[in-house]
């Protein structure tokens, strides 16, 4: 049993691992958790002591195998309760991240695999990511950011890098979405920024939003 602090460590070091591939230092734990370095060297000793993850002074951390299955589950349950605050409560995908902050905490296997298979046992959730399965394993997708397509490209949104609230309303506004189908039809190299096609509409957008959005080419 793990506290709901530990768990929010875990969880961060876990995307900040999959981020760097390497060990995840001390001060980036920090920005991830808006807090001083000199708590974050507590808990992962605290953590260490517990065997999920491995931690050397003035290197880093990396988690273990144990570390990683327990992080997984946590981003697991956090996945399937936005899946079913979206599909079953009508929640917009703008709206569910912060209460399933709440949600993945429930620490009851039966229930979350009841949920699993009530929701249909989902791959992804609503903001394209996918869901780790009950061991802790992430099923592998091919994808690129729309911001490394070129002109005459096109594809298929399967996820947003970034689900901050703001930009997903931003993406409502534009009619993008998971499964939307976007044609790229100018780039301008000097600063990133692209004329797409959505639907009928064509319109810029920035750099910024290209490299959020991600893209399944054909």
């Amino acid at each position: 049993m793990f506290s709901l602090a530990e768990e929010n460590y875990l969880k961060a070091i876990y995307h900040l691992e999959n981020k760097s591939q390497g060990v995840v230092s001390t001060n980036a734990i920090a920005e991830a958790m808006d807090t001083k370095p000199s708590s974050v060297t507590d808990m992962v000793q605290k953590l260490a002591e517990k065997e999920v993850l491995s931690y050397v002074k003035y290197k880093g951390t990396s988690l273990t195998e144990a570390g990683k299955k327990t992080a997984a589950n946590v981003i697991r349950k956090h996945r399937l309760w936005e899946v079913f605050l979206v599909e079953k409560l009508d929640f917009h995908w703008d709206q569910v991240h912060d209460i399933a902050e709440q949600l993945e905490h429930v620490q009851s296997e039966e229930l979350i695999s009841r949920l699993d298979k009530f929701l249909g046992f989902p791959d992804f959730d609503p903001h394209g990511d996918p869901i780790p399965d009950k061991h802790g394993n992430v099923k592998p997708t091919e994808k690129k950011l729309l911001s490394e397509l070129d002109k005459q490209q096109k594809g298929v949104c399967v996820g947003v890098k970034e689900s901050d609230s703001e930009f997903l309303r931003y993406l409502d506004k534009k009619n993008i979405t998971i499964g939307t189908k976007i044609s790229v039809l100018g780039k301008e190299f000097f600063d990133g920024s692209m004329i797409i096609q959505v639907g009928r509409d064509q319109f810029f957008i920035s750099k910024k939003i290209a490299e959020n959005l991600y893209i399944q080419t054909n």
